[in-house]
């Protein structure tokens, strides 16, 4: 039963029963562990996809200048600031877009999709988190994507993201 193994506490037993966590002392006296070894088990929170992109900052920073209106087109007011109303600097908004190419590639670069309809924003505590609307939404929707984990870092003039999208 491929796709069907967790790792974790117990992988050694999880191996040789079939049944995650499953042992004679766990289920029980007199349970037959290779009737049990084909039962089904149900895996929650599957990864459907991982999107990963890099861009140079330098290069980023210069397409800013160059276009105005780019900050704009690309993100919405509450990225292009931080919490205490500061503009964020070329780096963040780099790290930013990288996750919005990340997230199109977690998606299948699905055409149409809106520049605005995925947000990195930053909760309480600073770390990055995405929501997503609209198009990007829909696209998650069919492919069964529920929930999105974000990393994001910059160092050396390179800014990265990476997403992994979940069932």
């Amino acid at each position: 039963m491929a796709g069907l193994w967790t790792a974790g506490p117990g992988c050694g037993r999880e191996a040789s029963t079939g049944v995650a966590g499953a042992s004679a002392e766990l289920l029980g006296p007199g349970v037959d562990l290779g009737k049990v070894a084909r039962a089904p088990v149900r895996v929650t929170g599957v990864i459907v996809s991982v999107g990963i992109d890099v861009v140079l900052v330098e290069r980023f920073a210069r397409a800013l200048d160059r276009t105005p209106l780019l900050g704009d087109r690309l993100f919405t007011e509450a990225e292009r600031l931080t919490g205490s109303g500061n503009p964020r600097s070329a780096e963040s908004l780099a790290g930013r877009f990288a996750a919005k190419e990340a997230v199109a590639k977690a998606l299948g670069a699905p055409v149409g999709l809106r520049w605005h309809d995925c947000e990195i924003v930053t909760d309480p505590d600073g770390r990055p988190w995405l929501t997503v609307s609209g198009t990007v939404a829909a696209a998650a929707t069919q492919l069964g994507i529920n929930r999105w984990h974000l990393s994001l870092s910059h160092d050396g003039g390179i800014a990265s993201a990476m997403v992994v999208a979940e069932a």
